[in-house]
């Protein structure tokens, strides 16, 4: 009798733990369908204004991301078909004199990976549509201008996605650590950018910016890596060594841009990316979602189709 209420009490205790583990397995599954319900853009925007420390986001976080690299990198494949057929909605807008486009902002550290976005997240565009632009050093003839002329003359036109690897936001990142222009000049390019970023919005440009957060341990063994492959020794520079050595300053310098920036019509998206998938899931939503949101459509055009069709069946 007492075996048997031994064991009877043992099997209580274990359906217990049973249903206490299918509790917590059920909340964390209603909790990760709510996070992938959820407008990621929402999840990942810098409110403006208030203060930005990079250090309490985690770089290798996946918020709301697929369950591992194998599903992120199925789910960025899915999306490719989506996102070509919204980009060429777009372009066949702009032909019935929609002004709407958009742009693609990337800023980051050395080996955040923005020419890897371009490749791997752009490379789902029909590149007819897609106007890319890296802004390297400013050359002689661009410094002789304010430093936004040389943005201007090259912003996306109505139809197109245009991406900046890099961006007008060197002018108060690089500016800032390096000190090369006076501190009154610099503060005041804030303001600056946020107006530019206005009137592109109210002519029709969706301006999407995004941080790629990095680690400064991934940076390291991404540099390591390319030192360790001859095929990218052209990609290392011996100042990437020194500039790594000024990363506290552009940690400071990234959340001065990221709160004094981050508007309403054009805000700032941190996103992780030490895990290389998990970016290209995540810039590759972001679109999706800004897309979307546009919900571009194919011009009316007055043309009977049947009389065209017997035309070029009767032609020779």
């Amino acid at each position: 009798m007492d075996r048997s209420r031994k064991g009877h009490a043992v099997t209580k205790k274990d359906e217990k733990k049973t249903a206490e583990q299918g509790a917590k397995e059920r909340t964390a599954e209603d909790r990760t369908k709510q996070n992938q319900s959820a407008q990621l853009r929402d999840l990942l925007r810098i409110r403006g204004g208030k203060r930005v420390d990079l250090s309490s986001y985690d770089p290798a976080a996946t918020p709301a991301g697929p369950a591992d690299k194998a599903a992120g990198l199925a789910a960025t494949a899915q999306m490719g078909e989506r996102l070509a057929d919204l980009q060429e909605r777009l372009y066949a807008a702009s032909a019935a004199g929609d002004r709407r486009r958009l742009l693609l902002v990337l800023q980051g550290m050395d080996t955040s990976g923005k020419g890897g976005t371009v490749k791997h997240v752009i490379g789902l565009f029909n590149p007819a549509g897609c106007r890319i632009t890296a802004f390297k050093a400013p050359t002689p003839e661009e410094r002789k201008h304010p430093f936004l002329w040389r943005v201007v003359r090259v912003t996306p036109e109505p139809g197109q996605i245009g991406i900046f690897d890099r961006s007008h936001y060197e002018d108060v990142l690089i500016a800032r650590v390096h000190e090369q222009v006076p501190r009154p000049m610099l503060d005041q390019r804030y303001g600056e950018i946020n107006n530019f970023e206005q009137v592109l919005a109210e002519d029709g440009t969706t301006v999407v910016k995004v941080f790629l957060h990095i680690s400064y341990e991934k940076q390291r063994r991404r540099l390591l890596a390319r030192l360790d492959n001859p095929k990218k020794h052209w990609k290392f520079n011996l100042s990437d060594i020194e500039e790594r050595a000024l990363w506290p300053d552009y940690q400071r310098a990234y959340e001065i841009a990221l709160k004094r920036c981050s508007t309403k019509v054009a805000p700032w998206y941190l996103v992780p990316s030490d895990r290389k998938w998990y970016r290209n899931w995540a810039i590759s939503k972001l679109l999706l979602e800004h897309l979307e949101a546009l919900d571009p459509q194919y011009p009316e055009v007055d043309l009977d189709v049947e009389e065209c069709r017997e035309r070029l069946l009767r032609s020779p």
